[in-house]
């Protein structure tokens, strides 16, 4: 199983480009779903989960071409409305086909997700909205088996904020008969970027990226040609670290329009942060100045960004509070960066970081996505060698992390 191994203590300098987003490319490639013509989908980032979907769409009937960030998707002859456990248990984002299975098919069997184990993310607010729209469903065996002769448009109100569930519902409520309201939606700006993408097949749809989204459902969905938005979590990763190793870099294709939040805390550290067209520069001081956070849905700070921030803390001037609001086992990377040298004491929900004057390479162990992430930058401004095992998490969320890294500058490699 691969490593990556950091040699610590070098300043980030330099320039990279950042990659589609993740969260944004996988329920994109599941509205390809919803129509029987060609899709072609641009700036899709090479991750292992593009690759999990694009093989549980092929095990599906659909034809899958893919030319490095360029993929094309055929729909046109479904023959397998099912996702197995086997192909998901390792991605939560495989119950996005859940919505336009049912939608285009009638009919839909899908195991419950896997996926990091950050705490509890249940599919129930996927399955009360199908059912308001007149899907029969059950659960059984460990999977979600929806039946309908054709949706019909319903008003749907999610207990709590979900993005794969408004997600989900909206692909659905595409083809569904009348109009569809979702509220308490959610408004993350992938939402916004599935909602560009489904208009642009022809779909009918209002109020993305405000908490009421209005569909209006129609007979078909056409074919279309998206390009993936940029990825804000891997931006505000890249930022994290070159703000933690008092760097200075240009981040291209990518903008500050969806990281409000994340910047606002950057420069509340000390960083220069000035956003150009498509563009971003940092430049950090010697050192940084703690900052409370607290995460909530968005447009608040993200719960995607609440690991990073906990590892540029913890080498910070002075002493900050975490809140994580939004999963309640997110705080395992603390332990890790603990083994660092990191000053951290964990009550519940909340985290107290008590910044030190330097860390101290060890052997550390990746427990999730963005926990990896977190234990990367401790790396890089650690004294020594940091080695993180189980980086397979990392290569779930992050494109060619360590020659993006090693383009800034960076003493890292993979190593098996």
């Amino acid at each position: 199983m691969d490593k990556l191994l950091i040699e610590g203590g070098v300043r980030l300098a330099g320039e990279a480009a950042i990659s589609g987003a993740k969260n944004a490319a996988l329920p994109i490639l599941c509205a390809a779903l919803l129509t029987r013509e060609p899709m072609t989908f641009t700036n899709v980032p090479q991750l292992n989960d593009i690759d999990t979907l694009l093989n549980l769409l092929g095990q599906m009937g659909v034809k899958v071409s893919r030319d490095n960030a360029m993929v094309t998707l055929d729909a046109s002859a479904i023959d397998n409305p099912v996702a197995p456990y086997e192909m998901v248990k390792t991605m939560r984002a495989s119950i996005l086909v859940l919505g336009p299975l049912v939608a285009r098919c009638g009919e839909a069997r899908v195991s419950l997700p896997g996926g990091c184990a950050i705490g509890a993310r249940p599919v129930d607010q996927h399955i009360k909205g199908l059912q308001a729209m007149g899907a029969q469903v059950t659960v059984e065996h460990g999977y979600v088996h929806a039946v309908v002769p054709r949706l019909a448009g319903a008003r749907l109100f999610t207990d709590m904020v979900t993005v794969t569930g408004t997600e989900n519902l909206m692909m659905a409520a595409c083809l569904a008969d009348g109009e569809t309201v979702i509220e308490n939606a959610a408004r993350e700006p992938e939402i916004v970027d599935l909602a560009n993408c489904l208009v642009a097949m022809g779909a009918r749809i209002s109020g993305a990226g405000t908490d009421v989204i209005r569909i209006r459902g129609v007979d078909r969905l056409n074919g279309a040609t998206h390009r993936i938005m940029p990825d804000r979590i891997e931006t505000g990763t890249y930022l994290c670290a070159a703000a933690a190793t008092g760097g200075e870099i240009r981040l291209t294709r990518t903008s500050t329009a969806y990281l409000d939040a994340v910047v606002d805390k950057l420069m509340d550290a000390g960083c220069d942060v000035v956003a150009e067209r498509d563009a971003i520069r940092l430049k950090a001081p010697a050192r940084l100045t703690s900052v409370n956070i607290r995460t909530s849905p968005y447009p608040a700070f993200p719960t995607d960004m609440q690991a990073q921030f906990m590892a540029i803390n913890a080498v910070a001037s002075g002493a900050a509070m975490i809140r994580e609001t939004i999963f309640e086992n997110r705080f395992m990377h603390a332990v890790e960066l603990q083994r660092l040298g990191a000053d951290i004491r964990i009550d519940g929900n909340t985290a107290v970081v008590q910044g030190v004057e330097r860390l101290q390479g060890a052997t550390v162990m990746a427990t999730d996505l963005r926990a990896s992430a977190s234990l990367v930058i401790a790396g890089l401004v650690a004294e020594g060698e940091t080695v993180i095992e189980r980086i397979y998490h990392l290569d779930r969320g992050y494109e060619r992390l360590e020659e993006k890294l090693a383009a800034l500058g960076a003493h890292v490699r993979r190593v098996a």
